[in-house]
């Protein structure tokens, strides 16, 4: 694989000619690696676009704010869209395409199919977005089936989409890896997300302490001390900083997301949270 290519970014919005590219490449023999995003790209996502154009010989990197992942009191209509600022930095990156379709391309009049992944998607974030997961595994399971990668990735902050991604696609036989990367974060520990634009001065100086809070229980878990009280400690804590309704803080089983009491195996600490309008999600591993 060439070490130094720079490629210039194509865009596709429409499905043959990106087709027509992806065969191209495949039958060149070439690797191809898809960055699936939303959109509003931070360093996060360029990261993922870094080490893809390791993994492979070219990197398509999807835009798409997918309707059916959001409820209907969700910020669908508020997410923030920049694509031309998404291009740029993509191309900067050193991206060969760009996969943009418009909602009528993904879900054409009629579309009336849908994939969902049972008990993976029953806790965490799937008890409080009803649908959520569905709407997730439909679109990747197209986006994987349109741009046919060897490999994908996928951010490990929404750590249970990417556990709810790997079982489709091994339990659909899609014949594509799917690879997690680490938490990209701030200096101060909170991870990168799109929605972090949404927070106001006060609250972003108060957004760290989510990351500070599951790193101590992480630690004293590891340490194989009790779940439950350092999860109430938690909880304590990241209200009496202002965050609120904490929805969910959790220790999981780090494959199967199945609750643990004390750690003995891989296991994830995980939470989602509002401070104000904006829901934060989080997760650090354990042993």
């Amino acid at each position: 694989m060439p070490l130094h290519r720079l490629p210039t970014l194509q865009r596709f919005e429409t499905l043959a000619p990106l087709r027509r590219a992806t065969g191209a490449w495949r039958a060149a023999g070439e690797r191809i690696v898809l960055v699936p995003t939303m959109g509003a790209l931070h360093e996060g996502h360029l990261a993922l676009i870094a080490h893809a154009r390791r993994l492979g010989d070219r990197v398509v990197a999807s835009i798409f704010v997918n309707p059916t992942q959001f409820g209907p009191n969700e910020d669908f209509a508020r997410y923030p869209r920049d694509t031309e600022t998404d291009l740029r930095l993509l191309a900067e990156a050193g991206a060969d395409a760009a996969w943009t379709p418009e909602v009528a391309t993904m879900y054409p009049p009629g579309f009336s199919t849908s994939v969902r992944v049972s008990g993976l998607t029953e806790g965490l974030c799937g008890a409080f977005r009803p649908g959520h997961f569905e709407g997730v595994a439909t679109v990747v399971v197209k986006l994987l089936n349109q741009v046919r990668p060897h490999a994908a990735l996928f951010g490990e902050k929404d750590y249970q989409q990417l556990q709810v991604i790997r079982r489709a696609a091994r339990d659909l036989d899609l014949d594509v890896a799917i690879e997690g990367m680490p938490t990209r974060r701030e200096t101060d520990g909170l991870a990168l997300s799109s929605r972090n634009r949404y927070l106001s001065p006060a609250e972003r100086a108060i957004a760290p302490r989510l990351y500070a809070v599951l790193a101590r229980i992480a630690d004293a878990a590891g340490r194989g001390e009790a779940a439950a009280p350092l999860l109430d400690r938690g909880r304590a804590e990241l209200e009496a900083a202002g965050f609120g309704p904490v929805q969910y803080l959790e220790i999981r089983d780090a494959e199967s997301l199945a609750p643990v009491e004390r750690v003995e195996r891989p296991a994830r600490v995980l939470a989602a949270a509002y401070l104000g309008r904006t829901r934060l999600i989080d997760n650090l591993p354990i042993g």
